[in-house]
């Protein structure tokens, strides 16, 4: 992992390389993605059934895409006990969160008739995707349909591609039941996302589909928006460590590994004030190298987007990782709370030396799905906000209009829209003809 020093030119590099591994630089698939989109929203569950088989290999049909009540039980019985157990203390952690982050209808009234306010709807259907094969993510199944439960989601549906024999991972559909999800479908790709976002035959459309996914997946819900919302384009995982002389090098080198397993285009940083605690961290992450079951991957994640950036000053170092806005941001230093606070731009951010970011991943609560790329300068984490509409309420007396309708009216032919004029004036014609006349 490179050692070098932080200036503006090499955050500018730093930066560049980052933005390479965004789903936006990916334009060579979009051909094929929107071909895929094309076919399923005209030909529906025949191009669904055919993706599906040429890609996962599995034969799925009208009669089995759905899952089974029997298929879940199934899946009970052959998911460890132990899991399980996990799973519902993690879900009481996450559903206990997000359950503090409900908004109320609120309304405002005043003696002459005017009422003003703010309507809260959730969405009527949201559609969650899970990745299979390779990537089987039970946590990321909690962190995308809790909160559309907790938010109300009248029917929440998941799709998930099949293995060759047509079935789903035992812990991802434990999970899936245990969070609240109401349908189970057995497909995936951009097939998957197609499908919710136009409906088939058998699976339903949906308002909004969350949930991440490969570049295909990413692509094809970058080309569904509009059609439906979306939570984000996600791309490739990432943590940036902000680190002083206090930090102990090891929890350092462990954190930074814990994110680069993910994927070869994984994005590992720390930046530093102390360059001899660069030097530690690197011995740190050739030692935990040695035994790590992913090695090869962590080796390529490194060696492409991982960097050790050592900065003159804490303000230096706080400043570059506002730019960089990472996905997930730990924080070891003297006064982490007192770093914290500078901090603009970041998914999530840890604190303190115990805070390391997989208890964010599965256990503490907040949700996971978080902006990627530099999106954290103006994306949030997935949450109950995501599953809901905002509808303004505005409701005015006659006696309350009457004051202000010739401004509203003067200002609508301001701008040359004098039907909107016209709709305001209309309603006090007969008192302004009989003030015609007294004049």
């Amino acid at each position: 992992m490179r050692i070098v020093k932080l200036t503006k030119e090499t955050t500018g590099k730093l930066l560049e390389d980052l933005l390479e591994r965004s789903p936006n630089s990916y334009s060579e698939y979009e051909g094929r993605v929107n071909e895929i989109i094309e076919q399923v929203r005209r030909k529906r569950d025949e191009a669904l059934f055919a993706y599906t088989k040429q890609f996962d290999g599995a034969d799925i049909c009208a009669g089995n895409i759905l899952v089974t009540d029997a298929e879940i039980e199934d899946a009970y019985a052959k998911v460890d006990q132990s899991l399980l157990k996990v799973i519902r203390r993690s879900l009481v952690n996450i559903r206990s969160f997000h359950e503090k982050q409900r908004q109320q209808s609120w309304f405002t009234t005043e003696e002459n008739g005017i009422l003003l306010g703010q309507k809260i709807t959730p969405l009527k259907t949201a559609g969650v995707y899970v990745p299979g094969g390779k990537a089987v993510y039970p946590s990321s199944v909690l962190m995308n349909i809790v909160p559309a439960k907790v938010a109300g989601v009248d029917r929440i549906i998941m799709t998930t591609p099949p293995d060759r024999e047509g079935k789903v991972c035992p812990s991802t559909l434990v999970a899936a039941k245990e969070a609240g999800a109401d349908e189970i479908y057995k497909v995936g790709g951009a097939q998957a996302v197609a499908a919710m976002a136009f409906g088939t035959q058998s699976i339903p459309k949906v308002d909004k589909i969350v949930g991440p996914g490969n570049i295909y997946v990413a692509l094809a819900k970058k080309a569904v928006f509009g059609y439906v919302s979306i939570d984000s384009i996600a791309g490739p995982s990432e943590i940036l460590v902000l680190a002083d002389e206090s930090a102990n090098p090891a929890y350092a080198a462990a954190d930074l590994l814990s994110q680069a397993e993910h994927d070869e285009m994984a994005s590992a940083i720390l930046i530093t004030t102390s360059m001899e605690l660069a030097q530690k961290v690197s011995e740190e992450l050739s030692r935990f190298l040695e035994t790590l079951s992913r090695r090869e991957i962590i080796e390529k994640s490194l060696e492409r987007y991982g960097y050790i950036l050592v900065a003159d000053t804490m303000d230096d170092a706080v400043a570059a990782a506002n730019e960089i806005a990472s996905e997930h941001l730990e924080i070891l230093t003297k006064d982490p709370f007192e770093t914290m606070t500078k901090i603009r731009n970041a998914g999530a951010i840890f604190v303190g030396a115990y805070s390391s970011e997989p208890l964010g991943d599965y256990f503490a609560g907040p949700n996971h799905v978080l902006p990627t790329n530099g999106t954290a300068r103006f994306f949030s984490a997935l949450s109950v906000d995501d599953f809901i509409k905002k509808s303004s309420i505005i409701s005015y007396s006659k006696e309350a209009l009457e004051p202000v309708y010739q401004d509203i009216a003067a200002f609508a032919e301001s701008e040359q829209l004098t039907a909107h004029a016209n709709s305001i004036r209309v309603r006090f014609e007969s008192s302004d003809m009989a003030a015609a006349k007294e004049n």
